[in-house]
């Protein structure tokens, strides 16, 4: 077996960026399905996968069914790559193995009761939620879309003989908001084949979903995340398409209204080479937003974007992670996002899971004169951005984009953020510094890491505690290490300044004693943080830059150096470099190598500055700095590391708010920093 995926004979005419056309993207479903199917002798034997030992399912001792799910997420999802190949070819074959009638066989034992490969069914288990029903959605989603692959290939019989295990789980119990589209799917196919079904049930879930749209084409899942794009967008398109055009046009319209909206701002995710973002949780799924990509050629208008930089960026992404060696173990794709990472998944995650990030191979359905296929690969924005950065603010979603044309890399600054995880409370998120786990000890990667030196307490578990000195539950000795946000604000840009609140203690356990309010200024290749602290008692923060991995075990290089004006450290690796300057606020600066934290590395390098304050009642300050970032070898110049010409901090600002101050860059521009009302302000 190759060791990682190579483009063949690449098609530098059509696509002179990555070599990729409808060719390569088929020889690709077939390279993986390979080192998908190396252990499948024949027809007759079950597609599945090694357990990976740690939090990942099944777990030993697991109950049978969770068995049956691994087997089935593996069958479904690795059809995301399979389904198309049979659209495109029915005669496909991997190791000497006819797709379809593998993919035909295998799902009609899965479906058919007493057969003794085949799921349960829901009320022969507890009451409660299940993998499986995420499954049918996944499958019945590429069905919708490419009914020719396997389903016509059944009798009526064996048709009917499924649809009773299809109908059990389509009507069983869902939960939230996005699982409902895999019961809508599941139904909807169900519906259109003919078979009956409960239509008021369908209709709720469908107006479910449709009230959680929030605008700019985003959606409520939880916090903001990917899922958003995924499942509310690319999943429900399938859907407008296949069936609710003809059954609920209405709704259709609600969906193909916010799929327009997205369309605006997806490329905005992307780097100029096509790289997405570590962000949010289920990392392992990776690719899945590039799905939106082939979707915005499904959409009844005119394509909102240009078919050769979708199809530039849904390539590059794919390259990001299929031509790494660490990418696959196991020969199939890793739980993590660069390689086997246990800290970065989910305990829903199973080995198979990682196939769902083959989602964009629903392009394979859209025929050969799309756009998607025939325009030539461009760089779109990128190709007159020059130096500059480009934003774009998601008001909704508390979303800020950033392109920046200097480094070739894109940023996703996140506001509306309600749990202290490095899936989402990152300060920001870059598709070519991929986020760091938490570390303890402080210094964590573009965090604001705290910790209380209130002798008092510093657990702040007791809302009553300052005012009766109770010490019930509040062990002073247990919380000597350092925490992140509890959850971050959102409250809105003004002026071409982004305002948030890190809220590092919510209420009611002295929530409002313990705020940094946000204030950042983007520049080409970072931005100029000047931050407010209103932390009420002794305390310690430290504020860490992207961490850069130890590559082939070799530490980044780190320099420092001071003049009267601010701090500079930078660190560097071949490719890449990062620099923290400080000018306002804080103590000192250093450094800290991590382990067991890095997508990339065992070990990393992080960079952080470090702020400790021991009076009882600390003041007000702020905190002013600039992080950044480059992806070339060339030393930092004096130029790049001087990018303030003058600040001055106001305690009174005209508006009537207090400590603010006028920030001027060595380019001319003039920025205030006024965090009037700023909590009035709050959105989350």
């Amino acid at each position: 077996m190759k060791k990682a995926f190579k483009v063949q004979d690449p098609d530098f005419d059509l696509s002179p960026l990555t070599g990729m056309s409808k060719k390569h993207y088929i020889d690709l479903a077939i390279y993986l399905l390979e080192r998908a199917f190396k252990n499948v002798t024949s027809i007759e034997t079950p597609l599945t996968f090694l357990t990976v030992a740690g939090k990942s399912y099944p777990q030993p001792n697991g109950p049978q069914w969770r068995i049956r799910s691994l087997e089935f997420e593996a069958l479904e999802r690795t059809f995301t790559l399979a389904g198309p190949l049979i659209h495109i070819d029915p005669t496909t074959t991997i190791n000497n193995i006819n797709l379809r009638d593998y993919y035909c066989l295998q799902i009609y034992n899965t479906f058919t009761p007493g057969h003794p490969n085949s799921l349960p069914l829901p009320e022969e288990l507890p009451d409660s939620n299940y993998q499986f029903t995420c499954e049918f959605g996944g499958l019945f989603k590429t069905l919708l879309l490419m009914p020719d692959t396997i389903w016509n290939q059944y009798t009526s019989q064996q048709k009917d003989e499924m649809v009773i295990t299809i109908s059990k789980w389509a009507h069983h119990r869902t939960t939230q908001n996005n699982w409902r589209i895999f019961n809508i799917v599941t139904l909807s196919f169900l519906k259109k084949q003919g078979y009956p079904i409960d239509d008021e049930l369908l209709k709720s879930h469908l107006l479910w979903v449709a009230s959680y749209h929030s605008g700019n084409g985003w959606y409520l899942e939880q916090t903001y995340n990917y899922y958003s794009i995924s499942l509310f967008i690319v999943y429900t398109t399938i859907w407008n398409r296949s069936f609710g055009d003809q059954y609920y046009p209405e709704i259709a319209e609600i969906i193909e209204d916010s799929a327009r909206k997205l369309m605006e701002s997806i490329t905005s995710f992307f780097a100029r080479d096509g790289y997405i973002n570590m962000w949010s949780r289920s990392i392992c799924y990776r690719t899945w937003v590039s799905g939106a990509f082939p979707v915005a050629f499904m959409l009844k208008e005119k394509p909102l974007l240009d078919g050769g930089w979708a199809r530039r960026l849904c390539s590059g992404s794919l390259l990001q992670f299929v031509t790494r060696e660490e990418f696959y173990h196991n020969d199939i794709p890793s739980l993590g996002f660069y390689g086997q990472k246990e800290y970065m998944i989910q305990d829903y995650s199973c080995a198979a899971s990682p196939f769902l990030m083959f989602l964009p191979f629903i392009c394979l359905a859209l025929p050969d004169d799309s756009p998607f296929w025939t325009a030539k690969e461009n760089d779109g924005i990128w190709e007159t951005l020059g130096s500059t950065s480009h934003k774009v603010i998601l008001e909704n979603p508390g979303l800020v984009l950033v392109n920046h044309g200097k480094t070739g890399t894109s940023e996703i600054i996140p506001g509306k953020v309600y749990y202290d995880d490095p899936n989402y409370s990152k300060l920001v998120y870059n598709t070519h510094f991929p986020w760091e786990d938490h570390n303890p000890q402080g210094g964590t990667s573009m965090e604001y890491s705290f910790r209380s030196l209130d002798p008092r307490d510093l657990r702040g578990d007791d809302v009553n505690f300052y005012l009766t000195g109770k010490t019930i539950k509040n062990d002073s000795a247990k919380n000597r290490l350092f925490t992140t946000s509890q959850s971050m604000l959102y409250n809105g840009v003004r002026k071409d300044v982004l305002y948030r609140q890190a809220i590092m203690r919510k209420p009611p356990n002295n929530g409002v004693g313990y705020i940094i309010d946000l204030a950042e200024i983007t520049i080409p290749g970072g931005v100029i943080r000047i931050d407010r602290t209103r932390l009420a008692f002794e305390y310690e923060v430290t504020l860490g830059h992207f961490g850069l991995p130890h590559l082939k075990g070799e530490k980044a290089v780190v320099t420092e150096s001071q003049d009267t004006i601010r701090r500079v450290i930078t660190a560097t690796i071949p490719g890449r470099s990062v620099a923290l300057l400080t000018y306002h606020g804080w103590d000192d600066l250093g450094k800290m190598t991590h382990s067991n934290c890095n997508a990339e590395a065992d070990e990393s390098t992080v960079i952080y500055a470090r702020k400790k304050r021991t009076e009882k009642n600390p003041p007000m300050e702020l905190l002013i700095s600039v992080f950044l970032h480059k992806m070339d070898d060339h030393e930092w110049t004096l130029e790049e590391l001087s990018p303030i010409k003058h600040i001055e901090i106001l305690e009174y600002m005209p508006s009537f708010s207090v400590l603010g101050a006028i920030i001027t860059l060595n380019n001319g521009e003039k920025y205030e920093i006024d965090f009037k009302d700023i909590d009035g302000r709050r959105s989350c």
